[in-house]
Protein backbone atom coordinates (compact mmCIF):
# COMPACT_ATOMS: atom_id res chain seq x y z
CA UNK A 1 0.00 0.00 0.00
CA UNK A 2 1.89 3.50 -0.69
CA UNK A 3 2.02 5.72 1.70
CA UNK A 4 -0.34 8.39 2.53
CA UNK A 5 0.32 12.32 1.58
CA UNK A 6 1.77 14.47 3.95
CA UNK A 7 -0.49 17.04 4.30
CA UNK A 8 2.38 19.93 5.74
CA UNK A 9 0.05 22.30 6.88
CA UNK A 10 -3.82 21.41 6.78
CA UNK A 11 -5.54 24.59 7.69
CA UNK A 12 -3.05 26.80 5.61
CA UNK A 13 -1.52 29.08 8.20
CA UNK A 14 2.03 28.35 8.31
CA UNK A 15 1.84 29.11 4.77
CA UNK A 16 1.01 32.74 5.46
CA UNK A 17 2.34 33.39 8.50
CA UNK A 18 5.86 32.32 8.06
CA UNK A 19 8.44 29.51 9.67
CA UNK A 20 7.90 30.14 12.84
CA UNK A 21 4.68 29.45 13.21
CA UNK A 22 4.86 26.39 10.97
CA UNK A 23 7.23 24.91 14.04
CA UNK A 24 5.04 26.06 16.39
CA UNK A 25 2.05 24.41 14.60
CA UNK A 26 4.29 21.14 14.00
CA UNK A 27 4.27 20.59 17.48
CA UNK A 28 0.45 20.91 18.06
CA UNK A 29 -0.70 18.76 14.80
CA UNK A 30 1.94 15.89 16.36
CA UNK A 31 0.01 16.05 19.28
CA UNK A 32 -3.32 16.20 18.17
CA UNK A 33 -2.99 13.64 15.82
CA UNK A 34 -0.84 11.21 18.37
CA UNK A 35 -3.81 11.41 20.66
CA UNK A 36 -6.80 10.85 17.93
CA UNK A 37 -4.72 7.95 17.28
CA UNK A 38 -4.01 6.40 20.67
CA UNK A 39 -7.95 7.29 21.90
CA UNK A 40 -9.70 5.69 18.65
CA UNK A 41 -6.91 3.41 17.64
CA UNK A 42 -5.58 2.44 20.63
CA UNK A 43 -2.18 3.27 22.14
CA UNK A 44 -0.97 -0.10 20.71
CA UNK A 45 -1.80 0.63 16.83
CA UNK A 46 1.41 0.71 15.63
CA UNK A 47 2.55 -2.90 17.44
CA UNK A 48 -0.67 -4.50 16.09
CA UNK A 49 0.13 -3.09 12.89
CA UNK A 50 3.70 -4.27 12.79
CA UNK A 51 2.46 -7.79 13.94
CA UNK A 52 -0.44 -8.07 11.11
CA UNK A 53 1.91 -7.79 8.46
CA UNK A 54 5.08 -9.46 9.58
CA UNK A 55 3.41 -12.55 8.78
CA UNK A 56 3.16 -13.92 5.16
CA UNK A 57 1.05 -15.55 2.92
CA UNK A 58 -2.24 -15.14 0.74
CA UNK A 59 -4.16 -12.55 2.25
CA UNK A 60 -7.92 -12.47 2.41
CA UNK A 61 -8.20 -9.45 0.47
CA UNK A 62 -6.65 -8.64 -3.20
CA UNK A 63 -4.35 -5.72 -3.31
CA UNK A 64 -6.89 -3.69 -5.15
CA UNK A 65 -9.72 -4.57 -2.92
CA UNK A 66 -11.93 -1.39 -2.12
CA UNK A 67 -11.41 -3.02 1.38
CA UNK A 68 -8.13 -2.10 1.67
CA UNK A 69 -8.84 1.60 -0.09
CA UNK A 70 -11.63 2.57 2.58
CA UNK A 71 -9.97 0.84 5.52
CA UNK A 72 -7.06 2.54 5.00
CA UNK A 73 -8.37 5.93 5.27
CA UNK A 74 -8.45 7.81 8.43
CA UNK A 75 -12.36 9.01 7.72
CA UNK A 76 -12.89 5.39 8.92
CA UNK A 77 -12.18 7.06 12.55
CA UNK A 78 -15.97 8.99 11.59
CA UNK A 79 -17.37 5.59 10.22
CA UNK A 80 -16.49 3.64 13.23
CA UNK A 81 -18.67 6.07 15.38
CA UNK A 82 -21.03 6.38 12.90
CA UNK A 83 -21.20 2.30 13.17
CA UNK A 84 -21.67 2.40 16.91
CA UNK A 85 -24.23 4.79 17.10
CA UNK A 86 -26.34 3.04 14.23
CA UNK A 87 -25.81 -0.23 15.76
CA UNK A 88 -27.31 0.94 19.19
CA UNK A 89 -30.74 0.76 17.74
CA UNK A 90 -31.55 -3.03 17.72
CA UNK A 91 -32.47 -3.64 21.35
CA UNK A 92 -30.83 -6.83 21.41
CA UNK A 93 -27.48 -6.21 19.80
CA UNK A 94 -27.15 -2.61 22.63
CA UNK A 95 -28.53 -5.47 25.45
CA UNK A 96 -25.25 -7.79 24.38
CA UNK A 97 -23.10 -4.59 24.86
CA UNK A 98 -24.63 -3.42 27.67
CA UNK A 99 -24.57 -6.54 29.57
CA UNK A 100 -21.74 -7.69 28.21
CA UNK A 101 -18.64 -5.25 28.17
CA UNK A 102 -16.75 -2.72 29.96
CA UNK A 103 -17.80 0.51 27.72
CA UNK A 104 -18.65 2.53 31.16
CA UNK A 105 -15.43 1.87 32.72
CA UNK A 106 -13.39 1.60 29.21
CA UNK A 107 -15.39 3.90 26.68
CA UNK A 108 -12.79 2.78 23.92
CA UNK A 109 -12.45 -0.70 24.20
CA UNK A 110 -14.90 -1.82 21.63
CA UNK A 111 -13.56 0.53 19.44
CA UNK A 112 -10.29 -0.44 19.48
CA UNK A 113 -11.16 -4.25 19.31
CA UNK A 114 -13.34 -3.28 16.23
CA UNK A 115 -10.21 -1.70 14.50
CA UNK A 116 -7.70 -4.60 15.03
CA UNK A 117 -10.31 -7.13 13.70
CA UNK A 118 -10.91 -5.22 10.90
CA UNK A 119 -6.71 -4.48 10.80
CA UNK A 120 -6.52 -7.91 10.57
CA UNK A 121 -8.82 -9.17 7.86
CA UNK A 122 -8.00 -5.96 5.76
CA UNK A 123 -4.14 -6.02 5.84
CA UNK A 124 -3.78 -10.19 7.28
CA UNK A 125 -3.06 -13.23 5.34
CA UNK A 126 -6.05 -15.52 5.03
CA UNK A 127 -4.70 -17.23 8.37
CA UNK A 128 -4.41 -13.90 10.24
CA UNK A 129 -7.77 -13.32 9.18
CA UNK A 130 -9.19 -16.71 10.05
CA UNK A 131 -7.77 -16.54 13.62
CA UNK A 132 -9.31 -13.24 14.02
CA UNK A 133 -12.77 -14.94 13.15
CA UNK A 134 -12.02 -17.66 15.46
CA UNK A 135 -11.38 -14.89 17.79
CA UNK A 136 -14.71 -13.51 17.60
CA UNK A 137 -16.84 -16.44 16.86
CA UNK A 138 -15.88 -17.78 20.08
CA UNK A 139 -16.59 -14.12 22.17
CA UNK A 140 -19.90 -14.31 20.97
CA UNK A 141 -21.20 -18.59 22.15
CA UNK A 142 -20.62 -16.04 25.62
CA UNK A 143 -22.90 -13.44 24.51
CA UNK A 144 -26.56 -14.77 25.93
CA UNK A 145 -29.55 -13.05 27.77
CA UNK A 146 -32.60 -11.09 27.57
CA UNK A 147 -33.10 -7.50 25.94
CA UNK A 148 -35.74 -4.77 28.12
CA UNK A 149 -38.33 -6.41 27.03
CA UNK A 150 -37.21 -10.15 28.17
CA UNK A 151 -36.57 -10.76 24.24
CA UNK A 152 -33.67 -13.32 24.12
CA UNK A 153 -30.47 -12.94 22.51
CA UNK A 154 -27.44 -14.20 21.36
CA UNK A 155 -23.96 -12.63 19.97
CA UNK A 156 -24.42 -15.99 17.83
CA UNK A 157 -27.39 -15.44 16.46
CA UNK A 158 -26.92 -14.84 12.57
CA UNK A 159 -29.73 -12.44 12.29
CA UNK A 160 -28.26 -10.23 14.83
CA UNK A 161 -24.72 -10.72 13.03
CA UNK A 162 -26.45 -9.43 9.62
CA UNK A 163 -27.54 -6.64 11.45
CA UNK A 164 -24.16 -5.42 12.76
CA UNK A 165 -22.55 -6.08 10.01
CA UNK A 166 -25.04 -4.30 7.47
CA UNK A 167 -25.19 -1.20 10.30
CA UNK A 168 -21.04 -1.54 9.79
CA UNK A 169 -20.59 -1.35 6.04
CA UNK A 170 -23.18 1.51 5.66
CA UNK A 171 -21.26 3.41 7.94
CA UNK A 172 -17.83 3.01 6.61
CA UNK A 173 -19.30 3.44 2.84
CA UNK A 174 -21.08 6.75 4.15
CA UNK A 175 -17.90 8.12 6.27
CA UNK A 176 -15.46 7.37 3.11
CA UNK A 177 -18.07 9.12 0.39
CA UNK A 178 -17.96 12.11 2.75
CA UNK A 179 -14.44 12.01 4.11
CA UNK A 180 -12.11 10.20 2.44
CA UNK A 181 -9.45 10.67 0.03
CA UNK A 182 -9.49 8.23 -2.94
CA UNK A 183 -13.11 8.31 -4.36
CA UNK A 184 -14.93 5.05 -5.18
CA UNK A 185 -17.15 4.91 -7.84
CA UNK A 186 -20.85 2.74 -7.71
CA UNK A 187 -19.38 -0.28 -9.06
CA UNK A 188 -16.26 -0.01 -6.26
CA UNK A 189 -18.77 0.55 -3.97
CA UNK A 190 -20.90 -2.55 -4.59
CA UNK A 191 -17.35 -4.52 -5.10
CA UNK A 192 -16.88 -3.43 -1.27
CA UNK A 193 -20.20 -4.03 -0.36
CA UNK A 194 -19.58 -7.98 -1.67
CA UNK A 195 -16.12 -8.68 -0.21
CA UNK A 196 -17.40 -7.46 3.30
CA UNK A 197 -19.98 -9.53 2.92
CA UNK A 198 -17.94 -12.93 2.81
CA UNK A 199 -16.63 -11.35 6.36
CA UNK A 200 -19.64 -11.48 7.58
CA UNK A 201 -21.05 -14.73 6.82
CA UNK A 202 -17.80 -16.47 8.22
CA UNK A 203 -18.95 -14.73 11.37
CA UNK A 204 -22.19 -16.52 11.03
CA UNK A 205 -24.41 -14.20 9.49
CA UNK A 206 -26.84 -15.12 7.09
CA UNK A 207 -26.35 -14.28 4.00
CA UNK A 208 -25.33 -10.88 3.71
CA UNK A 209 -25.98 -8.04 0.95
CA UNK A 210 -23.48 -8.55 -2.59
CA UNK A 211 -24.52 -4.87 -3.76
CA UNK A 212 -25.30 -1.32 -1.77
CA UNK A 213 -29.21 -1.67 -3.43
CA UNK A 214 -28.99 -4.84 -1.52
CA UNK A 215 -27.88 -3.44 1.22
CA UNK A 216 -30.13 -0.77 1.70
CA UNK A 217 -33.18 -3.01 1.36
CA UNK A 218 -31.73 -5.23 4.47
CA UNK A 219 -31.64 -2.56 6.19
CA UNK A 220 -35.10 -1.04 5.44
CA UNK A 221 -35.76 -4.42 6.36
CA UNK A 222 -35.05 -3.78 9.80
CA UNK A 223 -36.62 -1.07 10.39
CA UNK A 224 -39.31 -2.79 12.80
CA UNK A 225 -37.11 -3.98 14.69
CA UNK A 226 -35.18 -0.94 15.76
CA UNK A 227 -36.03 1.21 18.95
CA UNK A 228 -33.61 3.07 21.25
CA UNK A 229 -34.04 1.93 24.50
CA UNK A 230 -32.78 3.55 27.61
CA UNK A 231 -28.98 1.51 27.19
CA UNK A 232 -29.03 2.81 23.65
CA UNK A 233 -29.01 6.86 24.83
CA UNK A 234 -26.57 6.16 27.77
CA UNK A 235 -24.29 4.67 25.18
CA UNK A 236 -25.17 7.67 22.72
CA UNK A 237 -24.20 9.92 25.91
CA UNK A 238 -20.93 8.01 26.28
CA UNK A 239 -20.15 8.39 22.87
CA UNK A 240 -20.54 12.25 22.59
CA UNK A 241 -18.47 13.03 26.09
CA UNK A 242 -16.24 9.91 26.78
CA UNK A 243 -14.99 10.15 30.44
CA UNK A 244 -11.21 11.08 31.39
CA UNK A 245 -10.46 13.45 27.76
CA UNK A 246 -7.80 15.85 28.12
CA UNK A 247 -8.05 19.00 26.25
CA UNK A 248 -6.05 18.19 23.33
CA UNK A 249 -8.52 14.60 23.21
CA UNK A 250 -11.48 16.61 23.40
CA UNK A 251 -10.03 18.67 20.49
CA UNK A 252 -9.10 16.04 18.20
CA UNK A 253 -12.29 13.97 19.19
CA UNK A 254 -15.12 16.70 19.05
CA UNK A 255 -14.80 17.22 15.30
CA UNK A 256 -14.89 13.36 14.71
CA UNK A 257 -18.72 12.82 16.61
CA UNK A 258 -19.97 15.65 15.35
CA UNK A 259 -19.34 14.42 11.81
CA UNK A 260 -20.55 10.76 12.51
CA UNK A 261 -23.75 12.50 14.29
CA UNK A 262 -23.90 14.62 11.28
CA UNK A 263 -23.84 11.69 8.93
CA UNK A 264 -26.74 10.03 10.66
CA UNK A 265 -30.48 9.87 9.24
CA UNK A 266 -32.42 11.92 11.38
CA UNK A 267 -34.95 9.49 12.71
CA UNK A 268 -31.93 8.09 13.92
CA UNK A 269 -30.74 11.54 15.65
CA UNK A 270 -34.15 12.30 17.13
CA UNK A 271 -34.62 8.36 18.46
CA UNK A 272 -31.17 8.82 20.55
CA UNK A 273 -32.06 12.57 21.74
CA UNK A 274 -28.81 13.34 19.97
CA UNK A 275 -28.23 17.21 19.17
CA UNK A 276 -29.67 18.32 15.64
CA UNK A 277 -28.03 21.42 13.90
CA UNK A 278 -28.75 21.62 10.28
CA UNK A 279 -26.67 24.53 9.59
CA UNK A 280 -23.86 23.34 11.62
CA UNK A 281 -23.75 20.10 9.98
CA UNK A 282 -23.41 21.65 6.66
CA UNK A 283 -21.10 24.33 7.14
CA UNK A 284 -19.18 24.26 10.36
CA UNK A 285 -18.88 20.34 10.72
CA UNK A 286 -17.22 19.41 7.24
CA UNK A 287 -14.49 21.31 7.18
CA UNK A 288 -13.48 21.45 10.46
CA UNK A 289 -13.51 17.41 10.31
CA UNK A 290 -11.97 17.36 7.17
CA UNK A 291 -8.93 19.33 9.12
CA UNK A 292 -8.80 17.02 11.67
CA UNK A 293 -8.88 14.01 9.26
CA UNK A 294 -5.87 15.78 7.43
CA UNK A 295 -3.69 15.79 10.58
CA UNK A 296 -4.10 12.22 10.86
CA UNK A 297 -3.27 11.41 7.48
CA UNK A 298 -0.05 13.92 7.92
CA UNK A 299 1.18 11.72 10.86
CA UNK A 300 0.46 8.77 9.18
CA UNK A 301 2.83 10.00 5.95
Amino acid sequence: MPPLPRVIDPFGIATRAGPWIDDRLAGVRTAMATTLRDRVGGPDLEARRDEILAETGPPWFADDSPVRVVHADPAMFVGGLLAVFRQTLHPRAMAGVAQHSRYREDPWGRLHRTGHFLGAITFGTRATAERAIAGVRAIHTRVTGVDDRGAPYAASDPHLLLWVHCAEVESFVTAHRAYGVERLDPADRDRYVADMATVAEALGSEPAPRSQRDLTDALRAFGPELRATADARRAARYLIVPPGLSVAERVGYAPLVAAAIALLPVETRLRLRLPFTPVGDRLVVPPVTAGTLRIARWLAA
